[in-house]
């Protein structure tokens, strides 16, 4: 039963939670404003949140079809009946329930309990535990009506990244807004390949993803964008900001988005594309991880 929920956790989504915090905190350090505190406590928020999010994945997705016998990614949990639905809708609630504690703790280390941040904040977080689970379940989940993308972006970008230096700082800088929409638009790419992926099936189960409103031609060029303009912003952060050679230590990952990219445009099959979704998670974590630590050195 554990690896059955191992799987389901889907860890190899989850260095895109890493990932967003991490850009925060190193923007955070960068700024001489880190927290060790906020640091750790954003992480394990983030973690249950993405955890959460991959359970309710996979139990809404077998519940609206697009987890079915003609799914050509891997097998979900509750689709192959490894996990019943009612444990799943157990599972789901405990890791809201750790969820919301967490990002409690957060807020009461980072901001001053009943000011306006406090509750601003508390309601991101509610609204955060909310598009986990509506993703795929309800009457109408987004993610069928293709509203995935801009959900990503928001919260493993926007919200992600200036949440977590908010919460180190006290403050909002608005050049942080450029390695924000770096890390929420790989983010993207990482869901866009999924899609790309589950193409024929979620177009059988109805679901309206990105892909299958372009077709697969024209997602892995949207793809392209998406990794692109998110180059493109990094590369606008560190020109707009001061410091040594040192601050392009991101230029690191650079090859592995090239050599991602150039897998994807040659794959034609499912089981090609699949092994993508995992190299570029973890290319981002790469690629926060080189620029953090290229801006603290500068």
């Amino acid at each position: 039963m554990l690896k059955h929920w191992i799987a389901a956790f889907r860890f190899r989504t989850l260095p895109l939670a890493l990932a967003c915090i991490g850009m925060g905190s190193f923007l955070a350090a960068y700024y001489d404003v880190f927290d060790l505190t906020v640091c750790l406590l954003s992480l394990s928020t983030t973690l249950c949140l993405q955890i959460l999010s991959n359970l309710a994945n996979d139990y809404g997705d077998t519940i609206h079809g697009a987890d079915s016998a003609d799914r050509e990614g891997p097998k979900r949990s509750v689709q192959q009946g490894h996990i019943s639905q009612q444990q799943m809708k157990n599972a789901i609630i405990v890791f809201s329930a750790l969820s919301f504690i967490n990002g409690i703790s957060l807020l009461i280390v980072a901001l001053e309990f009943g000011s306006i941040a406090f509750y601003s904040f508390l309601a991101m977080g509610i609204m955060a535990i909310f598009a986990a689970i509506a993703y795929t379940n309800g009457k109408r989940p987004y993610g069928y009506l293709g509203l995935g993308d801009f959900f990503v972006f928001l919260f493993f970008g926007v919200v992600g990244v200036c949440g977590t230096y908010i919460l180190h700082s006290g403050h909002f800088n608005m050049l942080i807004l450029f390695p924000a929409i770096s890390c929420g638009l790989l983010a993207t790419g990482v869901l866009n390949v999924n899609n790309i992926r589950d193409i024929k099936s979620d177009e059988k189960a109805g679901k309206r993803s990105i892909p299958v409103r372009l077709g697969r031609s024209k997602a892995k060029i949207y793809h392209f964008s998406l990794i692109a303009t998110a180059w493109i912003s990094i590369v606008v952060f560190l020109w707009l900001n001061d410091g040594g050679n040192s601050k392009y230590l991101v230029l690191l990952s650079l090859p592995l988005f090239v050599f991602h990219l150039l897998r994807l445009s040659r794959a034609k099959t499912s089981t090609e594309i699949d092994p993508l979704l995992k190299q570029l998670a973890l290319s981002t974590l790469f690629f926060v991880v080189a620029f953090g630590f290229g801006i603290i050195l500068a």
